[in-house]
Parts: structure tokens; C-alpha cells; sequence
């Protein structure tokens, strides 16, 4: 058994009493090949709410902060996430994403780049435009929907793979297609919630 395995077992046997997590959509991530799940960010649990979620392994990117913290420094790396710095271009941060999804594996991005205070969708950042363009990873977005309240229902939704086909023909630019990766988690959240 790997460590992500375990560490995914173990998480879903402490979180899953505590929080009902109900998932929509787990189909909607295609089974084999590269895929972004791209998804809003309301509480620091959305990362293992999604990783214990997906039905594929997640490797996330995380700030680089939470590597720093004596806990997480060996543990994150030990789950396949892997440190960005916010608020730069990140080169390496980048070209780590890129590979995960050329080896076929799923990447996990919060394009707001950090959680929301009001529970609102922000504005999500260009480097998940750039993912999506980079790449031939398949674009599922996801909407987490709480609040996080003991015993109470936890939403994570999974919508269909959107279609960037058009965007890449014409050359898009990151920002563009952020917005449409943007006005689809919102829409999952408003037919949802």
C-alpha cells in the first residue's frame, strides 16, 4: 500500500464521521490520462475533501508556506504536492504541474490561489489558463459546497470536462480561459447549492 493510499484512508476514516460528504459527479474525471480538477476554495479541508473525493490520486499545489511547517514539510511531498510561490511567476511550479500531467496523473488547483473569506467564487488566477493551454490534460472543474459544519452535508461536485478545443485553436490567452474554467464552477455551485 502507498503512502497516499494509507494517508487517503486515513483522513477519510477521521473527516467522513465529522462531515457528510456527498459526491456528484465522480464520473465526470476521466479514468486514465491527464486531468486538472480545478476547484473553488471555502476551507483549509478542501484539499483533502477533494483528494478523498476524486477518484484518481490528486498531486496539489500547495503555497510554499505550508512547507515550511514542521508537520507538513514531510508529509506533503510524501502526497505528490508540491510547492508554489504566490504572487510570482513561478517557473518551477510550472513545469512540476506540466509533468504530472504528461505522466498521465491528475493535477488539483484552486484557481483563486487562496480561500475565499466570504464563501463567494473570486476570481481565479491565470496560471490555471495556462495549465489548460499547456497541456493535454482534460479540464474538470469542482465545486465544493458547505459550510463545513459538524454532521452536517459536504458537496463535492464534479462537472463534465470542458471543451477548450476552440480556445487552443484560436490561441486564447490564460485569462480567457480561466474565466470559462471560472463561470463553470460557478455554475456547478449555483445548480447546486
Amino acid at each position: 500500500m502507498s503512502f497516499y493510499t494509507f494517508a487517503r484512508s486515513a483522513v477519510k476514516g477521521i473527516l467522513s464521521p465529522v462531515y457528510r460528504f456527498e459526491v456528484v459527479g465522480a464520473e465526470n474525471v476521466p479514468s486514465e490520462g491527464g486531468v486538472i480538477v480545478c476547484s473553488n476554495h471555502i476551507d483549509n479541508l478542501d484539499p483533502p475533501a477533494v483528494g478523498i473525493t476524486c477518484p484518481r490520486p490528486v498531486s496539489f499545489m500547495a503555497k510554499e508556506e505550508l512547507f515550511k511547517l514542521p508537520l507538513l514539510k514531510s508529509i506533503l511531498p510524501k502526497l505528490e504536492a508540491f510547492p508554489v510561490r504566490r504572487g510570482m511567476s513561478d517557473r518551477e511550479a510550472l513545469r512540476k504541474g506540466l509533468g504530472i500531467l504528461k505522466e498521465g496523473k491528475v493535477l488539483g488547483l484552486f484557481p483563486e490561489g487562496t480561500r475565499s473569506k466570504d464563501g463567494k467564487l473570486g476570481k481565479g488566477l491565470a496560471g490555471v489558463g495556462f495549465f489548460a493551454l499547456r497541456s493535454e490534460g482534460a479540464v474538470v472543474p469542482c465545486a465544493v459546497i458547505g459550510p463545513y459544519r459538524k454532521f452536517k452535508k459536504v458537496q463535492v461536485v464534479y462537472g463534465e470536462p470542458i471543451d477548450l478545443t476552440t480556445y487552443k485553436q484560436e490561441r486564447a490567452s490564460a485569462e480567457v480561459v480561466t474565466d470559462v474554467i471560472m463561470s463553470k464552477i460557478a455554475e456547478l455551485i449555483d445548480k447546486h447549492q
